[in-house]
């Protein structure tokens, strides 16, 4: 693996973290272990090394760390987001499990082929070059690797009680979640894929949310 540096600039997300890591906690937090059953379910995987890639507060790795034996890493361009995570990793006494990096899906500090598992909830909406991402997380799986990558809430019961939490919060926040998923956005993800040239893959569109499964070619 390579020698992993620290980012200097500060990420716009830098403003939002304390309030994902309320949200995070106090709203979000049912939905990690369903998502995290479906990833292993899915992906058929029990052990190994897995990467969170805009993993936020971590809170989706540390579910994962309960069903998959191995190191994980989580990756956050934030600076204040990865302050959070070390945060809840340690108070989880996790980090002898639990590696938190600051660096960007853009550019993964790992070598080529070291990931049995690249997962991430959420981030793909933000990415700034989507394509350039997914040939990151290409590159660094092992042959035979997954990826896991999209956004959801595991089932339709559990988004329709956090949507109804998140209204309060914020009214434009289901305009907002389906502006993310608008047709036009579907297409453009598919467009990435293949220019990363990543051909096999399967999208998965239902109640667990929108997620892109694929396995890299051994």
């Amino acid at each position: 693996m390579k020698t992993f540096k620290s980012l200097t600039g500060q990420s716009s997300f830098n403003n939002d973290a304390k309030e994902f890591d309320d949200i995070a906690t106090n709203v979000f937090a049912p939905i990690y272990p369903v998502i995290s059953q479906q990833i292993v379910q899915r992906c058929n995987i029990n052990s190994g090394i897995i990467i969170d890639v805009g993993s936020g507060t971590a809170a989706l790795a540390i579910s994962l760390s309960h069903l998959i034996d191995g190191n994980i890493y989580t990756l956050d361009i934030s600076e204040k987001m990865y302050a959070i995570a070390k945060k809840r990793i340690d108070q989880s006494n996790l980090s002898d499990k639990i590696t938190p990096i600051l660096e960007d899906v853009h550019n993964m500090p790992f070598e080529d082929g070291y990931a049995d598992l690249i997962v991430s909830r959420g981030s793909l909406f933000f990415w700034q070059d989507v394509a350039t991402a997914f040939r990151q997380i290409y590159r660094v799986l092992k042959p035979g690797g997954f990826g896991y990558i999209g956004g959801g809430f595991g089932t339709s019961e559990l988004k329709s009680k956090i949507s109804n939490e998140m209204v309060i919060r914020d009214k434009g926040w289901i305009e907002n979640v389906n502006k993310r998923l608008e047709r036009s956005n579907l297409e453009s993800f598919e467009k990435a894929l293949k220019t990363a040239k990543i051909n096999d893959y399967e999208i998965i569109d239902d109640e667990s949310g929108f997620w892109i499964l694929f396995k890299k070619v051994e």
